[in-house]
Protein backbone atom coordinates (compact mmCIF):
# COMPACT_ATOMS: atom_id res chain seq x y z
CA UNK A 1 0.00 0.00 0.00
CA UNK A 2 1.30 3.46 -0.94
CA UNK A 3 1.80 5.94 1.90
CA UNK A 4 1.84 9.74 1.59
CA UNK A 5 4.46 12.02 3.12
CA UNK A 6 4.48 15.77 3.68
CA UNK A 7 6.66 18.11 1.63
CA UNK A 8 7.56 19.84 4.92
CA UNK A 9 9.00 16.55 6.26
CA UNK A 10 7.77 16.95 9.86
CA UNK A 11 4.46 15.06 9.79
CA UNK A 12 4.40 11.24 9.74
CA UNK A 13 3.33 9.45 6.54
CA UNK A 14 -0.38 8.60 6.23
CA UNK A 15 -2.60 6.39 4.09
CA UNK A 16 -4.76 7.77 1.29
CA UNK A 17 -7.87 7.99 3.48
CA UNK A 18 -6.16 10.34 5.92
CA UNK A 19 -4.44 12.33 3.16
CA UNK A 20 -7.79 12.91 1.44
CA UNK A 21 -9.62 13.87 4.62
CA UNK A 22 -6.87 16.15 5.94
CA UNK A 23 -6.15 17.92 2.65
CA UNK A 24 -3.06 19.65 4.08
CA UNK A 25 -0.56 17.92 6.36
CA UNK A 26 -0.39 19.10 10.02
CA UNK A 27 3.03 20.65 9.37
CA UNK A 28 1.44 22.77 6.59
CA UNK A 29 3.14 20.72 3.90
CA UNK A 30 1.44 18.96 0.99
CA UNK A 31 1.09 15.21 0.68
CA UNK A 32 2.98 13.29 -2.00
CA UNK A 33 3.12 9.54 -2.66
CA UNK A 34 6.24 7.95 -1.20
CA UNK A 35 6.64 6.13 -4.50
CA UNK A 36 5.17 6.39 -7.99
CA UNK A 37 3.97 3.02 -9.34
CA UNK A 38 5.08 2.48 -12.93
CA UNK A 39 2.39 1.58 -15.45
CA UNK A 40 3.83 -1.34 -17.38
CA UNK A 41 4.53 -0.94 -21.09
CA UNK A 42 2.22 -3.84 -21.93
CA UNK A 43 -0.58 -2.30 -19.90
CA UNK A 44 -0.16 1.03 -21.69
CA UNK A 45 -0.28 -0.78 -25.01
CA UNK A 46 -3.86 -1.82 -24.22
CA UNK A 47 -4.89 1.75 -23.42
CA UNK A 48 -5.42 2.46 -27.13
CA UNK A 49 -8.63 0.43 -27.10
CA UNK A 50 -9.93 1.34 -23.64
CA UNK A 51 -12.46 4.09 -22.80
CA UNK A 52 -11.40 6.93 -20.52
CA UNK A 53 -13.01 5.50 -17.37
CA UNK A 54 -11.21 2.16 -17.79
CA UNK A 55 -7.84 3.90 -18.20
CA UNK A 56 -8.61 5.93 -15.06
CA UNK A 57 -9.25 2.76 -13.05
CA UNK A 58 -5.99 1.21 -14.29
CA UNK A 59 -3.87 4.27 -13.49
CA UNK A 60 -5.46 4.95 -10.09
CA UNK A 61 -5.68 1.37 -8.80
CA UNK A 62 -2.24 1.32 -7.11
CA UNK A 63 -3.02 4.54 -5.22
CA UNK A 64 -6.43 3.40 -3.96
CA UNK A 65 -5.36 -0.08 -2.85
CA UNK A 66 -6.71 -0.63 0.66
CA UNK A 67 -9.27 2.15 0.28
CA UNK A 68 -11.39 0.94 -2.65
CA UNK A 69 -11.83 -2.50 -4.17
CA UNK A 70 -11.14 -2.72 -7.89
CA UNK A 71 -14.88 -3.10 -8.58
CA UNK A 72 -15.65 -0.03 -6.46
CA UNK A 73 -12.97 1.99 -8.26
CA UNK A 74 -14.21 0.96 -11.70
CA UNK A 75 -17.79 1.86 -10.80
CA UNK A 76 -16.72 5.20 -9.37
CA UNK A 77 -14.71 6.05 -12.51
CA UNK A 78 -17.61 5.16 -14.81
CA UNK A 79 -19.88 7.44 -12.79
CA UNK A 80 -17.37 10.32 -12.71
CA UNK A 81 -16.38 10.17 -16.38
CA UNK A 82 -19.64 9.99 -18.29
CA UNK A 83 -18.75 12.79 -20.74
CA UNK A 84 -16.54 12.92 -23.88
CA UNK A 85 -12.81 13.75 -23.82
CA UNK A 86 -12.07 14.89 -27.38
CA UNK A 87 -8.64 15.21 -28.97
CA UNK A 88 -8.80 17.68 -31.85
CA UNK A 89 -6.05 17.59 -34.51
CA UNK A 90 -4.87 21.08 -35.43
CA UNK A 91 -5.44 21.82 -39.11
CA UNK A 92 -2.24 22.60 -41.00
CA UNK A 93 0.12 21.29 -38.28
CA UNK A 94 1.81 17.92 -38.16
CA UNK A 95 0.87 15.75 -35.17
CA UNK A 96 -0.36 18.54 -32.92
CA UNK A 97 -3.57 17.98 -30.96
CA UNK A 98 -5.77 20.00 -28.63
CA UNK A 99 -7.00 17.97 -25.65
CA UNK A 100 -10.36 19.52 -24.83
CA UNK A 101 -10.99 19.05 -21.14
CA UNK A 102 -14.07 21.27 -21.21
CA UNK A 103 -16.94 18.83 -21.80
CA UNK A 104 -17.79 18.04 -18.19
CA UNK A 105 -20.72 19.53 -16.24
CA UNK A 106 -18.95 22.84 -15.51
CA UNK A 107 -17.02 23.01 -18.80
CA UNK A 108 -13.58 22.96 -17.14
CA UNK A 109 -10.73 20.50 -16.62
CA UNK A 110 -11.40 20.79 -12.90
CA UNK A 111 -14.39 18.46 -13.38
CA UNK A 112 -12.04 15.50 -13.83
CA UNK A 113 -10.64 15.72 -10.32
CA UNK A 114 -13.65 17.20 -8.51
CA UNK A 115 -16.09 14.51 -9.65
CA UNK A 116 -13.69 11.70 -8.66
CA UNK A 117 -12.92 13.31 -5.30
CA UNK A 118 -16.59 13.93 -4.50
CA UNK A 119 -17.43 10.27 -4.96
CA UNK A 120 -14.51 9.04 -2.88
CA UNK A 121 -15.11 11.52 -0.04
CA UNK A 122 -18.85 10.81 -0.03
CA UNK A 123 -18.02 7.15 0.54
CA UNK A 124 -15.60 7.98 3.38
CA UNK A 125 -18.04 10.36 5.11
CA UNK A 126 -20.80 7.76 4.89
CA UNK A 127 -18.48 5.19 6.47
CA UNK A 128 -17.25 7.49 9.25
CA UNK A 129 -20.58 9.13 10.03
CA UNK A 130 -18.80 12.43 10.69
CA UNK A 131 -19.80 15.53 8.65
CA UNK A 132 -17.07 17.20 6.59
CA UNK A 133 -16.53 20.86 5.70
CA UNK A 134 -14.55 21.43 2.51
CA UNK A 135 -12.77 24.76 2.08
CA UNK A 136 -11.90 25.79 -1.46
CA UNK A 137 -10.18 28.87 -2.83
CA UNK A 138 -10.75 29.57 -6.50
CA UNK A 139 -9.31 31.88 -9.12
CA UNK A 140 -11.90 30.82 -11.69
CA UNK A 141 -12.89 27.24 -12.41
CA UNK A 142 -12.02 25.24 -9.28
CA UNK A 143 -14.90 26.65 -7.25
CA UNK A 144 -17.55 25.89 -9.84
CA UNK A 145 -16.28 22.36 -10.45
CA UNK A 146 -16.06 21.57 -6.72
CA UNK A 147 -19.45 23.13 -6.02
CA UNK A 148 -21.07 21.14 -8.81
CA UNK A 149 -19.39 17.86 -7.85
CA UNK A 150 -20.31 18.12 -4.15
CA UNK A 151 -23.75 19.71 -4.57
CA UNK A 152 -26.24 17.89 -2.31
CA UNK A 153 -23.72 15.23 -1.23
CA UNK A 154 -24.97 14.16 2.22
CA UNK A 155 -22.74 15.03 5.17
CA UNK A 156 -20.50 17.41 3.21
CA UNK A 157 -20.62 21.21 3.19
CA UNK A 158 -18.50 23.27 0.78
CA UNK A 159 -17.29 26.82 1.43
CA UNK A 160 -15.84 28.51 -1.67
CA UNK A 161 -13.76 31.70 -1.48
CA UNK A 162 -13.28 33.72 -4.66
CA UNK A 163 -11.74 37.12 -5.47
CA UNK A 164 -14.75 39.32 -6.20
CA UNK A 165 -13.25 41.21 -9.15
CA UNK A 166 -11.18 38.45 -10.80
CA UNK A 167 -13.66 35.77 -11.88
CA UNK A 168 -15.89 36.02 -14.93
CA UNK A 169 -19.66 36.41 -14.54
CA UNK A 170 -20.25 32.86 -15.70
CA UNK A 171 -17.57 31.40 -13.46
CA UNK A 172 -19.17 33.17 -10.49
CA UNK A 173 -22.69 32.10 -11.40
CA UNK A 174 -21.65 28.46 -11.66
CA UNK A 175 -20.89 28.63 -7.93
CA UNK A 176 -23.41 31.08 -6.56
CA UNK A 177 -26.60 29.69 -8.12
CA UNK A 178 -26.46 26.24 -6.46
CA UNK A 179 -27.31 26.85 -2.81
CA UNK A 180 -28.11 23.91 -0.49
CA UNK A 181 -24.80 22.70 0.98
CA UNK A 182 -22.70 25.16 -1.08
CA UNK A 183 -21.67 28.45 0.57
CA UNK A 184 -19.80 31.05 -1.50
CA UNK A 185 -17.79 34.00 -0.17
CA UNK A 186 -16.61 36.93 -2.31
CA UNK A 187 -13.32 38.22 -0.93
CA UNK A 188 -12.21 41.81 -1.47
CA UNK A 189 -8.75 40.66 -2.51
CA UNK A 190 -6.73 38.32 -4.70
CA UNK A 191 -6.75 34.56 -5.17
CA UNK A 192 -3.60 34.37 -3.07
CA UNK A 193 -5.56 35.99 -0.22
CA UNK A 194 -8.26 33.33 -0.57
CA UNK A 195 -5.68 30.55 -0.62
CA UNK A 196 -3.85 31.96 2.41
CA UNK A 197 -7.06 32.04 4.47
CA UNK A 198 -7.86 28.44 3.58
CA UNK A 199 -4.36 27.27 4.55
CA UNK A 200 -4.46 29.19 7.82
CA UNK A 201 -7.82 27.65 8.69
CA UNK A 202 -6.40 24.15 8.34
CA UNK A 203 -3.71 24.94 10.90
CA UNK A 204 -6.07 26.63 13.38
CA UNK A 205 -6.87 24.44 16.43
CA UNK A 206 -9.97 26.57 17.09
CA UNK A 207 -11.53 25.02 13.96
CA UNK A 208 -10.63 21.41 14.73
CA UNK A 209 -14.26 20.58 15.49
CA UNK A 210 -15.35 21.46 11.95
CA UNK A 211 -13.54 18.46 10.41
CA UNK A 212 -12.01 20.54 7.61
CA UNK A 213 -10.69 19.27 4.30
CA UNK A 214 -9.79 20.83 0.96
CA UNK A 215 -10.74 20.30 -2.65
CA UNK A 216 -8.04 22.66 -3.91
CA UNK A 217 -5.02 21.12 -5.53
CA UNK A 218 -3.30 21.17 -2.15
CA UNK A 219 -5.31 17.93 -1.67
CA UNK A 220 -3.60 14.92 -3.23
CA UNK A 221 -7.07 13.77 -4.29
CA UNK A 222 -7.03 16.53 -6.89
CA UNK A 223 -3.70 15.55 -8.40
CA UNK A 224 -4.09 11.79 -8.72
CA UNK A 225 -7.07 11.81 -11.13
CA UNK A 226 -5.38 14.56 -13.14
CA UNK A 227 -2.64 12.12 -14.12
CA UNK A 228 -5.13 10.08 -16.13
CA UNK A 229 -5.79 12.33 -19.11
CA UNK A 230 -2.09 12.42 -19.97
CA UNK A 231 -2.07 8.63 -20.29
CA UNK A 232 -5.33 8.81 -22.24
CA UNK A 233 -4.06 11.47 -24.66
CA UNK A 234 -0.74 9.71 -25.31
CA UNK A 235 -2.57 6.45 -26.06
CA UNK A 236 -4.54 8.23 -28.80
CA UNK A 237 -1.72 10.16 -30.52
CA UNK A 238 1.47 8.10 -30.15
CA UNK A 239 2.87 4.59 -29.94
CA UNK A 240 3.28 3.29 -26.34
CA UNK A 241 7.00 4.10 -26.17
CA UNK A 242 6.98 7.23 -28.35
CA UNK A 243 7.83 10.45 -26.47
CA UNK A 244 5.16 13.15 -26.42
CA UNK A 245 5.44 16.88 -25.75
CA UNK A 246 2.73 18.10 -23.34
CA UNK A 247 1.72 21.76 -22.99
CA UNK A 248 -0.07 22.70 -19.75
CA UNK A 249 -1.13 26.33 -19.10
CA UNK A 250 -0.43 26.77 -15.41
CA UNK A 251 -1.49 28.87 -12.41
CA UNK A 252 -1.43 26.93 -9.14
CA UNK A 253 0.48 24.13 -10.93
CA UNK A 254 -1.80 21.25 -9.89
CA UNK A 255 -2.50 20.31 -13.50
CA UNK A 256 1.21 20.45 -14.25
CA UNK A 257 1.91 18.17 -11.27
CA UNK A 258 -0.51 15.64 -12.75
CA UNK A 259 1.77 15.49 -15.78
CA UNK A 260 4.89 15.26 -13.60
CA UNK A 261 3.38 12.30 -11.73
CA UNK A 262 2.35 10.63 -15.01
CA UNK A 263 5.92 10.94 -16.20
CA UNK A 264 7.22 9.36 -12.98
CA UNK A 265 4.74 6.55 -13.59
CA UNK A 266 6.40 5.73 -16.90
CA UNK A 267 4.57 7.89 -19.44
CA UNK A 268 7.18 8.94 -22.02
CA UNK A 269 6.81 12.74 -21.82
CA UNK A 270 9.76 14.23 -23.72
CA UNK A 271 9.25 17.82 -22.56
CA UNK A 272 6.66 19.33 -20.29
CA UNK A 273 5.92 22.87 -21.50
CA UNK A 274 4.50 25.05 -18.72
CA UNK A 275 3.46 28.52 -19.95
CA UNK A 276 2.11 31.01 -17.41
CA UNK A 277 0.53 34.43 -17.72
CA UNK A 278 2.10 37.62 -16.31
CA UNK A 279 2.49 35.87 -12.94
CA UNK A 280 5.96 34.78 -13.96
CA UNK A 281 7.49 33.52 -10.70
CA UNK A 282 8.14 30.03 -12.10
CA UNK A 283 9.91 30.82 -15.39
CA UNK A 284 12.09 33.30 -13.47
CA UNK A 285 12.93 30.62 -10.92
CA UNK A 286 13.73 28.10 -13.64
CA UNK A 287 16.04 30.61 -15.32
CA UNK A 288 17.81 32.00 -12.24
CA UNK A 289 17.40 29.46 -9.42
CA UNK A 290 16.00 32.26 -7.22
CA UNK A 291 12.35 32.03 -6.23
CA UNK A 292 10.44 35.29 -5.72
CA UNK A 293 6.68 35.39 -5.29
CA UNK A 294 4.57 37.87 -7.26
CA UNK A 295 2.85 39.96 -4.58
CA UNK A 296 0.16 40.94 -5.21
CA UNK A 297 -0.66 38.55 -8.02
CA UNK A 298 -1.30 40.18 -11.39
CA UNK A 299 -4.82 40.20 -12.84
CA UNK A 300 -4.75 38.72 -16.34
CA UNK A 301 -7.15 37.66 -19.06
CA UNK A 302 -6.43 34.01 -18.19
CA UNK A 303 -7.90 34.61 -14.75
CA UNK A 304 -7.80 31.04 -13.42
CA UNK A 305 -4.00 31.33 -13.58
CA UNK A 306 -3.69 34.53 -11.53
CA UNK A 307 -1.50 32.97 -8.85
CA UNK A 308 1.55 34.74 -7.45
CA UNK A 309 2.74 31.80 -5.33
CA UNK A 310 1.63 28.39 -6.67
CA UNK A 311 1.08 25.89 -3.86
CA UNK A 312 2.15 22.95 -5.97
CA UNK A 313 5.66 24.26 -6.54
CA UNK A 314 6.41 22.69 -3.14
CA UNK A 315 5.53 19.31 -4.65
CA UNK A 316 7.54 19.93 -7.81
CA UNK A 317 10.59 20.95 -5.78
CA UNK A 318 10.18 17.82 -3.62
CA UNK A 319 9.97 15.51 -6.64
CA UNK A 320 13.30 16.95 -7.82
CA UNK A 321 14.93 16.41 -4.43
CA UNK A 322 14.52 19.84 -2.83
CA UNK A 323 12.42 21.45 -0.12
CA UNK A 324 10.19 24.51 -0.45
CA UNK A 325 8.14 25.37 2.63
CA UNK A 326 4.58 26.70 2.59
CA UNK A 327 5.79 30.32 2.57
CA UNK A 328 7.76 29.80 -0.63
CA UNK A 329 11.19 29.71 0.99
CA UNK A 330 13.61 27.26 -0.63
CA UNK A 331 15.12 25.30 2.25
CA UNK A 332 17.01 22.93 -0.06
CA UNK A 333 17.50 23.48 -3.77
CA UNK A 334 16.15 20.79 -6.10
CA UNK A 335 18.11 19.38 -9.03
CA UNK A 336 17.66 22.43 -11.25
CA UNK A 337 19.59 20.91 -14.14
CA UNK A 338 17.16 17.98 -14.29
CA UNK A 339 14.19 20.31 -13.89
CA UNK A 340 15.41 22.45 -16.79
CA UNK A 341 15.88 19.39 -18.99
CA UNK A 342 12.37 18.17 -18.27
CA UNK A 343 10.43 21.44 -18.22
CA UNK A 344 10.19 24.57 -20.34
CA UNK A 345 8.34 27.64 -19.08
CA UNK A 346 7.60 31.10 -20.44
CA UNK A 347 5.40 34.03 -19.46
CA UNK A 348 2.66 35.01 -21.93
CA UNK A 349 1.23 38.53 -21.81
CA UNK A 350 -2.43 39.44 -22.30
CA UNK A 351 -1.53 41.01 -25.65
CA UNK A 352 0.08 37.74 -26.76
CA UNK A 353 -2.94 35.82 -25.46
CA UNK A 354 -5.33 37.88 -27.56
CA UNK A 355 -3.10 37.55 -30.61
CA UNK A 356 -2.98 33.78 -30.10
CA UNK A 357 -6.80 33.57 -30.02
CA UNK A 358 -7.03 35.51 -33.29
CA UNK A 359 -4.24 33.64 -35.08
CA UNK A 360 -5.39 30.19 -34.00
CA UNK A 361 -8.84 30.90 -35.42
CA UNK A 362 -7.72 32.66 -38.61
CA UNK A 363 -4.95 30.20 -39.52
CA UNK A 364 -6.27 26.91 -38.18
CA UNK A 365 -10.00 27.38 -37.49
CA UNK A 366 -9.09 26.54 -33.90
CA UNK A 367 -11.26 28.16 -31.23
CA UNK A 368 -9.38 28.82 -27.98
CA UNK A 369 -10.24 30.63 -24.76
CA UNK A 370 -7.60 32.61 -22.85
CA UNK A 371 -6.04 29.70 -20.93
CA UNK A 372 -5.78 27.52 -24.01
CA UNK A 373 -4.37 30.53 -25.86
CA UNK A 374 -1.60 30.79 -23.25
CA UNK A 375 -0.81 27.13 -23.98
CA UNK A 376 -0.80 27.82 -27.72
CA UNK A 377 1.52 30.81 -27.46
CA UNK A 378 3.76 28.99 -24.99
CA UNK A 379 4.13 26.11 -27.44
CA UNK A 380 5.11 28.55 -30.18
CA UNK A 381 7.78 30.02 -27.88
CA UNK A 382 9.04 26.50 -27.23
CA UNK A 383 9.30 25.68 -30.94
CA UNK A 384 11.09 28.95 -31.72
CA UNK A 385 13.50 28.61 -28.78
CA UNK A 386 14.47 24.96 -28.89
CA UNK A 387 13.76 23.85 -32.48
CA UNK A 388 13.11 20.30 -31.30
CA UNK A 389 12.81 17.30 -33.63
CA UNK A 390 9.29 16.42 -34.71
CA UNK A 391 7.23 14.70 -32.04
CA UNK A 392 3.54 14.48 -31.27
CA UNK A 393 2.36 17.34 -29.09
CA UNK A 394 -0.74 17.62 -26.90
CA UNK A 395 -1.89 21.10 -25.84
CA UNK A 396 -4.46 21.38 -23.06
CA UNK A 397 -7.57 23.50 -23.50
CA UNK A 398 -8.72 23.77 -19.90
CA UNK A 399 -12.02 25.69 -20.11
CA UNK A 400 -14.80 26.11 -22.63
CA UNK A 401 -14.58 29.26 -24.81
CA UNK A 402 -18.21 30.04 -23.94
CA UNK A 403 -17.05 30.94 -20.42
CA UNK A 404 -15.47 34.04 -21.95
CA UNK A 405 -18.09 35.17 -24.51
CA UNK A 406 -17.35 38.91 -24.31
CA UNK A 407 -13.64 38.46 -25.02
CA UNK A 408 -14.21 35.96 -27.84
CA UNK A 409 -16.75 38.27 -29.47
CA UNK A 410 -14.40 41.27 -29.21
CA UNK A 411 -11.57 39.33 -30.83
CA UNK A 412 -13.37 37.12 -33.36
CA UNK A 413 -16.71 38.83 -33.95
CA UNK A 414 -18.96 36.02 -32.71
CA UNK A 415 -19.94 34.34 -29.48
CA UNK A 416 -19.07 30.67 -28.97
CA UNK A 417 -21.94 28.22 -28.87
CA UNK A 418 -22.87 27.54 -25.27
CA UNK A 419 -22.83 24.02 -23.83
CA UNK A 420 -25.99 22.98 -22.01
CA UNK A 421 -24.26 23.45 -18.65
CA UNK A 422 -23.97 27.22 -19.21
CA UNK A 423 -27.24 28.06 -20.96
CA UNK A 424 -29.46 28.57 -17.92
CA UNK A 425 -27.00 30.39 -15.68
CA UNK A 426 -27.98 33.95 -16.57
CA UNK A 427 -31.55 33.40 -15.36
CA UNK A 428 -30.83 31.76 -11.99
CA UNK A 429 -30.74 33.72 -8.70
CA UNK A 430 -27.38 34.12 -6.97
CA UNK A 431 -26.50 33.88 -3.31
CA UNK A 432 -23.12 34.65 -1.74
CA UNK A 433 -21.53 36.40 1.21
CA UNK A 434 -18.77 39.02 1.28
CA UNK A 435 -15.70 39.39 3.50
CA UNK A 436 -12.58 41.48 3.80
CA UNK A 437 -9.36 39.38 3.51
CA UNK A 438 -8.84 39.06 7.28
CA UNK A 439 -8.41 35.71 8.94
CA UNK A 440 -10.29 36.63 12.12
CA UNK A 441 -13.37 37.45 10.04
CA UNK A 442 -13.11 34.22 8.09
CA UNK A 443 -12.64 32.13 11.24
CA UNK A 444 -15.72 33.71 12.84
CA UNK A 445 -17.68 33.13 9.63
CA UNK A 446 -16.83 29.41 9.66
CA UNK A 447 -17.65 29.00 13.34
CA UNK A 448 -21.08 30.62 12.82
CA UNK A 449 -22.11 28.22 10.03
CA UNK A 450 -24.73 25.58 10.86
CA UNK A 451 -23.47 21.99 10.89
CA UNK A 452 -23.81 20.15 7.55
Amino acid sequence: MIRYHSTNRASPPVDLREALLRGQAPDRGLYLPERFPVVDHQVRRHFTSLPYAAIAAEVLAPYTEGLLTRDELETLCRQAYDFPVPLEPVQGMNRVWILRLDRGPTASFKDFAARWMARVLARLVAQDGRPLTILTATSGDTGSAVASAFHRVPGIRVVVLFPRHEVSNRQRRQMTTLGDNIRCVALEGKFDDCQALVKQAFADPALAGLNLSSANSINIGRLLPQTVYYFYAASRVADPDEPVDVVVPSGNFGNMMGAVIARRMGLPVRRLIVPVNANDEFPRYLATGRYEKVVPSRACLSNAMNVGHPSNLARLVAVYGGWMDESGRIREQPDLDAMRRDLFSVSVSDEETRTAIREAWERHQLLLEPHGAVAWRGYQHYLHTTQPPAAPAVLLETAHPAKFPEEIERLLGFQPEEPDSLKALDHLPESYDSLEPRYDLFRDYLLALPRP
